[in-house]
């Protein structure tokens, strides 16, 4: 790969959170908070129990450069609050269109930082996507709340894979149009 394709992830502030690029040095906190039943059942992705080197893997992918999607961690480190509260991604779609997904730390639910980092991603628009979709369980209201909130419209029910629960789950789909 040429270094003029390799593609720059930016870091994005917001009120109270900076979303930067992953580093090895979160590998630690975000495995501490992936392990936990409650926030790997509202993922499509996180297995539970997390095996080993899960997270570390997922570090290293985030900063391939041939990589599909980009993962942000939502620090509040400059603000008193934790290093890393969650991640947020954005993953490229076909069509100039992106799909968005975010995990907050069970210890910060509740308190807007979910909120604050999509309207901050959205704002940024990295990949200059003109729609963003997002999907959540139907069981998990709270990230239905947080994507309402910043704007998105309720597109329709459809269902997805759990790994940590090994069962399809019912999800609520989700657009926001990004460009006129």
């Amino acid at each position: 790969m040429r270094h003029e394709d390799i593609i720059v992830q930016d870091t994005i502030s917001a009120e109270r959170v900076v979303l930067r690029p992953c580093r090895k040095s979160d590998a630690g906190l975000i495995a501490m908070y992936a392990s936990d039943d409650r926030l790997a059942r509202g993922t499509r992705a996180i297995p539970h129990p997390l095996p080993p080197g899960t997270v570390e893997a997922m570090i290293e992918r985030a900063a391939r450069p041939d990589r599909t999607e980009d993962i942000w961690v939502i620090d509040g480190s400059t603000h008193g609050h934790a290093e890393a509260l969650g991640l947020i991604t954005l993953e490229r779609m076909d069509r100039n269109q992106s799909e968005i997904f975010y995990w907050i730390a069970p210890a910060f639910w509740n308190c807007g930082f979910a909120s604050e980092a999509v309207r901050a991603l959205i704002a940024a628009n990295p990949h200059q996507a003109d729609r963003i979709f997002a999907e959540v369980f139907q069981d998990n209201p709270g990230s239905a709340r947080v994507l309402t909130n910043c704007g998105f419209d309720y597109l329709g029910d459809a269902e997805a894979f759990s790994v940590s629960r090994n069962a399809t789950v019912q999800t609520w789909t989700y657009t926001l149009k990004t460009k006129p």
